[in-house]
């Protein structure tokens, strides 16, 4: 049982993948940043199941169908909550219940965004570095692609795992 890690630039909105996490509030509905390019690009039917499904404790996750994404589910990831603030733990644990998911949705691939550092504010190096190292100490076997949009966040995700290795 491996995980293998793949860092991708691109709009995780396109990306071909099984599963495809949602920087989410608690509530579950999708405004802006990730959750708006995914409800663009899915279709408003996304939210509409996830939000039958909240509100969450900040930090777990649940899944719903994926619309017209490239993706067989999206896993909506509570890293916030009303406030829209996060913090390590916040991104930690999101990170965390989401592979847990995907491992037991039965997926092969999971697409990542950089969780909580859009709408929450944490700073993308402390994020790449706690991401990363949930995805390190995860048994299950995955292939987990971090989807970065941004030159900047492309940059900090492939320099932080670069430092690990």
């Amino acid at each position: 049982m491996s995980t293998e890690i793949e860092i991708v630039k691109g709009d995780i909105a396109e990306i071909e993948a099984d599963a495809i996490v949602n920087a989410a509030n608690n509530y579950l509905w999708m405004g802006a940043g990730v959750a708006g390019a995914l409800k663009r690009a899915g279709g408003k039917r996304i939210e509409e199941e996830a939000v039958k499904k909240g509100p969450i404790p900040v930090g777990d996750a649940v899944e719903t169908t994926a619309g017209n994404l490239k993706a067989k589910y999206v896993i909506h990831a509570a890293v916030m909550g009303q406030d829209l603030q996060t913090d390590e733990s916040k991104v930690r644990n999101a990170t965390r219940n989401s592979l847990k998911l995907a491992d037991k949705l039965g997926v092969n691939s999971v697409a990542f965004p950089a969780l909580g550092t859009g709408v929450g504010g944490f700073p993308l190096g402390r994020c790449a570095q706690v991401m990363l190292e949930e995805v390190a100490t995860f048994s299950g076997s995955l292939t987990v692609m971090f989807v970065l949009y941004s030159d900047e966040s492309y940059k900090i995700f492939r320099e932080t795992y670069a430092s690990m290795r």
